[in-house]
């Protein structure tokens, strides 16, 4: 049965699961090996906080995510792989979230 994310737990296993398949992907790896280098942990910690903040609704996340982004030499490509993994990997794993605003 899928799990329902639903805390800072679930939020690690959906980022470190998630980017694992980034970190392998023929695609998206040298982009975010480039960017990134040795300051994986960082970047890990830093995602956690982003969807705590958005999936949670628990305001850990203080920063602006297009700024670093809109540096990246990235095209539309990029994106579309991005997104199939993080559809993939999410629904793979967990079915969604209980709303906290009902």
């Amino acid at each position: 049965m899928k799990k329902t994310i639903l805390h800072l737990e679930d939020i690690k296993l959906l980022v470190d699961s998630f980017y694992a398949k980034v970190r392998e992907d023929a695609i998206l790896a040298p982009v975010f090996n480039e960017r990134i280098g040795k300051r994986w942990l960082e970047h890990l910690e830093k995602m956690y906080k982003f969807w705590q903040t958005v999936l949670l609704d628990e305001h850990t996340y203080y920063g602006s995510p297009f700024v670093p982004h809109a540096r990246l030499e990235v095209d539309r490509s990029h994106f579309e792989r991005w997104l199939t993994l993080i559809l993939c990997n999410c629904g793979g794993i967990f079915q969604g979230r209980k709303s906290r605003r009902s």
